[in-house]
């Protein structure tokens, strides 16, 4: 069986804030035009005009990657810059209302505004979506998939960036995934037992016009409707893009990982769905400093412990796919905390100095656009 290639694609959403105050800004009509024209299609208006969204192409591995992010990153933080706005890759502004923008530069944003009626109103959040290629072999990404469930909450844990809602401490790591998951076709993906199955199931939606296409089931992972990849969609946006890379190289490795193990007529145990919700939500509310179920011991574990084993795992695959470093960085993460472990510390420190509650906030913001220009 020849191996699939591995090949990465990254997406990140942002926020557009004012450089002095950091409330949310829209963007404006120059900005996206000059956005454009230095990018081209890799970047495009968000659900909201205060968002915006960057891709990368086809990277063959995680050095590529981080070549196009940084070009990316640098490119629209410098458009930004001559507008009097700053770049958050952050995935909920700590004290901004949603109610008081509007949706983006886009009629497919109105229309998804009116399908989901009320829940529009609060539908601000940022996040990464990584894809894999694993070539054409739909069975494959289907197969790969059901497996990789298993490892949703450990990407969910690691990018967490979203603690703050509004003016108040969510005490979630992830306030994110809460506002997400109120959007029909959200969560985990279903149970497939074959590609066929799927495409029964989607083209039900399809042909009774409910979607589309594809592209309007925005589950935590699925099949990519333009490209063979599989899409790893639950992770928050992270300021830090050497933090991004480490999630992406966690989701590569692990996919070269199990395609490994199918090769020599192994899988990962696909465990109840139950039981990888409570991980999932464990992931929302604790980040990468709690514990998790392992499912195969009947215990609560340290992430940290759990991310070690897995990492021996991957080890292989990771150095083949050269971004060893790059998975091993994940445990710095666990270490030194997420950007939500962060952003507390920073409004923790104000509040000590005597700031105000929103004052504090507007340093939080102060740290993470900070954070999105570090190695640019």
């Amino acid at each position: 069986m020849p191996s699939p290639e591995f090949t990465l694609g990254v997406e990140e959403e942002y926020l557009t804030v004012d450089a002095e105050t950091f409330d949310l800004a829209p963007v404006p009509d120059r900005m996206l035009e000059q956005a454009k024209e230095k990018l081209g299609g890799k970047v495009s208006p968000e659900f909201r005009d205060c968002m915006i969204e960057i891709g990368t192409g086809v990277c063959g591995n995680v050095a590529e990657a981080r070549e196009e992010l940084r070009m990316l990153r640098r490119s629209l933080a410098e458009i930004a810059d001559g507008h009097g706005l700053t770049i958050a890759a952050v995935s909920c502004h700590p004290f901004g209302n949603p109610e008081e923008t509007s949706t983006g530069h886009s009629d497919r944003y109105d229309a998804i505004a009116e399908d989901i009626g009320g829940i529009a109103r609060r539908l601000m959040t940022c996040g990464m979506h990584v894809h894999v290629g694993l070539g054409e072999d739909e069975e494959l990404r289907i197969d790969l998939m059901q497996q990789f469930t298993n490892f949703l909450p450990f990407v969910l844990a690691l990018s967490a960036s979203s603690p703050f809602w509004r003016g108040e401490d969510t005490k979630l790591s992830s306030w994110r995934l809460n506002v997400f998951d109120s959007v029909p076709r959200t969560g985990l993906p279903p149970l497939f037992g074959s590609w066929s199955d799927y495409r029964r199931t989607v083209d039900v939606l399809v042909e009774t016009g409910i979607v589309e296409d594809a592209s309007k089931i925005w589950w935590d992972l699925r099949p990519s409707e333009a490209w063979p990849t599989l899409e790893v969609r639950i992770a928050d946006v992270m300021p830090r893009m050497e933090e991004a890379l480490s999630v992406a190289a966690f989701i590569q490795a692990a996919m070269a990982m199990l395609w490994r193990l199918k090769t020599h007529s192994q899988r990962w145990r696909l465990y109840d769905r139950f039981l990888i919700e409570e991980n999932r939500w464990r992931a929302q509310r604790y980040g990468s400093a709690g514990t998790l179920l392992d499912l195969g011991r009947r215990e609560l574990r340290p992430l940290r412990d759990l991310l070690e084993e897995l990492i021996e795992q991957m080890e292989a695959e990771a150095a083949a796919l050269s971004c060893l470093p790059e998975l091993r960085g994940t445990l710095d993460i666990v270490t030194n905390g997420t950007s939500a472990d962060r952003q507390r510390r920073v409004y923790a420190a104000a509040r000590d100095d005597g700031a105000s509650g929103q004052d504090a906030l507007r340093a939080v913001m102060r740290a993470v656009t900070a954070e999105f220009r570090e190695g640019l």
